[in-house]
């Protein structure tokens, strides 16, 4: 037997980090540990935001927030009514990181950089003694005298309470299906960019658009937002709010589907009436040099060019199909997809341990006592914008909260090796 804890947290990512520094600040008289398979402790948080670290949101109301949740939903009111974007950015004052909020919502440390979020993490848990033990690798689960065995390939863990966090990976939903019989959400991708070979914007990666109106056809999908054009297809906000609300429905769809995009802000009849109108008044001007909507104009060339408009033609000779065409391309343009591609900044997946298996007053399991799951090794994920890390502050804490009201470790109650 390797040794025995008060706490063991599995997870040396976001959720496990944060859950281990609140037990240990409010209950330092426990033995906690942190156990991570890989040699790379705080991953995502290093890569989230480029860098930069999109640690929570600006947004307070629950109500609101709960709306970014396609996975959790209404059942996170009250988890985020409890801890939610405002006690965070309070509570990383409190631990010297200062945070400020862009326009957007989004929230970031002052310094921009990632590191800070992982050095305050870092020191945390050296200053309240957590252990933190990295390429382990958890091999079963058991209960044993009304405490936790956790094997590994060094040996077995032991523990009074056990924490997963061990985010969206497949192999430890196998494991927890396997040695508890937790059920398991199928897990798909979430947060991805769409595959798009056309040549209407092949060659333009870089291209941004301000705000675009998308629908997948054949569905109720519909997202508005900034888009990119990329070197595999498109991406930006609407793009990847659109894919984690259709996770499941795109799945099923193995990711083929067209989708209708506005890039105008319009409507069909408005964008049409506004054409009309540019083209009584300017009809001596070249189509190719006035680019409408703010649309970008390398991109508009490439409409002119797709609709059959020579680059000499003044808007007084566009004829009616040509008009109708370049209206419909602004306000209804019709793109095929054909797969997706890894958001690697933000990727998450949908799926994991289904929600009924957990009581969200405190994170505990209902048919496992003493054992707590925190992060994306839950069926909950979000949108861009700091709401994935939320969802993880908001157990950590809750889940911190349980353990220190929990008479089972009281100072003269705890585990000693």
């Amino acid at each position: 037997m390797k040794d025995v804890f008060d706490v063991l947290v599995v997870g040396g990512g976001a959720a496990g980090f944060f859950t281990a520094i609140n037990i240990a600040e409010k209950n330092q008289h426990l033995k906690i540990a942190i156990l991570e398979k890989s040699n790379k402790l705080l991953s995502k948080v290093k890569i989230s935001g480029g860098g930069r670290c999109n640690v929570t949101n600006q947004r307070e109301s629950p109500s609101a927030l709960t709306k970014f949740y396609p996975r959790g939903e209404k059942k996170l009111y009250p988890v985020l009514k409890q801890f939610g974007t405002k006690e965070m950015r309070k509570w990383l004052e409190n631990h010297g990181v200062e945070v400020k909020s862009e326009s957007d919502h989004r929230v970031f440390p002052m310094s921009d950089s990632s590191q800070t979020i992982i050095d305050c993490f870092l020191n945390l848990t050296r200053k309240f003694k957590v252990d933190v033990f990295q390429k382990v690798n958890i091999t079963g689960l058991s209960t044993l005298n009304n405490h936790w065995a956790v094997s590994t390939n060094e040996g077995s863990y032991h523990s009074k309470k056990l924490v997963i966090a061990t985010g969206s990976a497949p192999s430890f939903w196998n494991l927890l299906e396997e040695s508890l019989g937790l059920k398991i959400a199928s897990p798909v991708p979430s947060l991805f960019t769409f595959n798009i070979k056309d040549p209407r914007i092949n060659g333009l990666e870089g291209i941004a658009f301000k705000n675009c109106v998308i629908k997948v056809v054949g569905s109720k999908l519909q997202e508005e937002g900034p888009l990119l054009v990329t070197h595999w297809g498109m991406s930006g906000p609407a793009i990847l709010k659109i894919s984690a609300r259709g996770a499941l429905t795109l799945s099923k769809a193995d990711y083929k589907f067209n989708v209708m995009i506005n890039y105008t802000g319009e409507n069909y009849q408005q964008v049409q009436s506004h054409l009309l109108n540019v083209k009584e008044k300017h009809p001596k001007k070249h189509v190719h040099n006035l680019s409408l909507f703010d649309i970008p104009k390398r991109f508009w060339v490439r409409l002119c060019e797709y609709c059959d408009i020579n680059k000499e033609a003044v808007f007084a000779e566009l004829s009616k199909k040509q008009m109708n065409r370049l209206v419909e391309e602004m306000a209804q343009g019709l793109y095929e997809v054909n797969g997706k591609s890894t958001f690697k900044e933000e990727f998450v997946t949908a799926g994991g341990i289904d929600l009924e298996e957990i009581d969200l007053n405190t994170y505990e399991g209902k048919r496992f006592p003493n054992l707590y799951l925190a992060g994306e090794v839950l069926n909950i994920d979000a949108l861009t914008g700091g709401f994935n890390f939320q969802a993880c502050w908001s157990a950590g804490w809750i889940i911190s909260e349980s353990i220190t009201n929990h008479k089972a470790l009281h100072t003269d109650d705890h585990l000693s090796a």
